[in-house]
């Protein structure tokens, strides 16, 4: 079932959740133990989240070095199956432009289409961490706006391979990111929002955003998309902080602001239990005023803090 469709079959505010593939070496009984205590709430999608490959240099004997690509998360597409096996519950795979040639993101697209999941997040994805800017692969695509095009010839049944008859259409729905503190590599917000528009007129049908601590910042987001015509629902994505480290590590990764009253609390707790404590309490008036506000879905990044998520989800419903 599509995302678009869970919010136009209900007259109320659902739930969904967004996880990260377990480490290579770690079995699916991770997942599922991190999944377990959130099925309770019914969720309407699990989003799993795809992590591109990192570049390793390895010295031979003869003193030359070795390129060694390591994939430290992988198996998005098998988890989204095994979730949907598991749980009976949709879900949606992350899909980025780093890593990959087009040909590689066809195959993958094909593939979970024969999984029958119908959903897919379109992102660009992040740099790898020995590049100091986003580089794409020789015949991969350099913006998501390019990937979510490839989405959409599939959906309309234009493979790779021109000459090929009679082709079976795909029918993802297509979320995107939005940011409503702006992306980094945006010059102003005016140019982040043109490049959202465009992604909505190309064919993306929702947006989920960055993760933000003040719901006057999404809410500002949400009139600002109306004003320049981009009418998709547009899904609040919230996280807790549960960490001292997390005031400076969460700025600086996802450029976002955190509220002072926040900091503040924070920086008065004696240990990282009261941390979580006070994330917990923030998470949750967050998620009633947007709830009290209508928003379609509320969208969290769960990130190896299930119990505390159910938590605030159970205090919510």
């Amino acid at each position: 079932m599509k995302v678009t469709d869970h919010i136009n079959q209900s007259d109320r505010t659902l739930i969904s959740f967004e996880i990260l593939p377990p480490l290579k070496g770690k079995g699916i009984q991770s997942l599922y133990g991190h999944l377990d205590p959130l099925m309770e709430f019914n969720p309407s999608f699990i989003n799993v989240t795809y992590h591109r490959s990192e570049h390793n240099f390895k010295k031979r004997a003869d003193g030359s070095f070795e390129k060694v690509v390591i994939r430290k998360r992988p198996g998005t597409e098998s988890i989204c199956a095994a979730i949907m096996n598991k749980y009976n519950v949709d879900t949606v795979p992350h899909l980025i432009c780093g890593g990959f040639g087009i040909g590689e993101t066809e195959d993958a697209l094909i593939n979970l289409n024969y999984l029958g999941i119908d959903n897919v997040l379109v992102l660009r994805g992040d740099a790898a961490k020995n590049e100091t800017s986003f580089e794409p692969e020789p015949d991969g695509h350099k913006y998501a706006i390019d990937l979510l095009r490839q989405v959409t010839n599939l959906n309309q049944g234009i493979y790779l391979e021109e000459d090929l008859k009679n082709t079976s259409k795909t029918k993802f729905c297509i979320g995107v990111a939005g940011y409503p503190e702006k992306h980094f590599e945006a010059p102003n917000m005016e140019s982040d929002l043109k490049h959202l528009k465009a992604k909505v007129d190309a064919g993306a049908d929702y947006i989920v955003t960055q993760m933000f601590f003040d719901n006057a910042k999404y809410f500002s987001f949400v009139n600002a998309c109306r004003e320049i015509g981009i009418t998709v629902p547009i899904i609040p994505g919230l996280k807790p902080i549960y960490t001292k480290k997390q005031l400076t590590i969460l700025p600086k990764t996802f450029n976002i602001d955190l509220p002072t009253p926040l900091t503040e609390a924070v920086n008065g707790c004696k240990n990282d239990e009261d941390v979580e404590k006070i994330g917990e309490e923030w998470l949750l008036n967050q998620s009633k005023e947007l709830k009290n506000a209508g928003v379609p879905i509320l969208h969290y990044y769960t990130l190896g803090r299930p119990f505390l998520v159910a938590n605030v989800v159970k205090k919510l419903m």
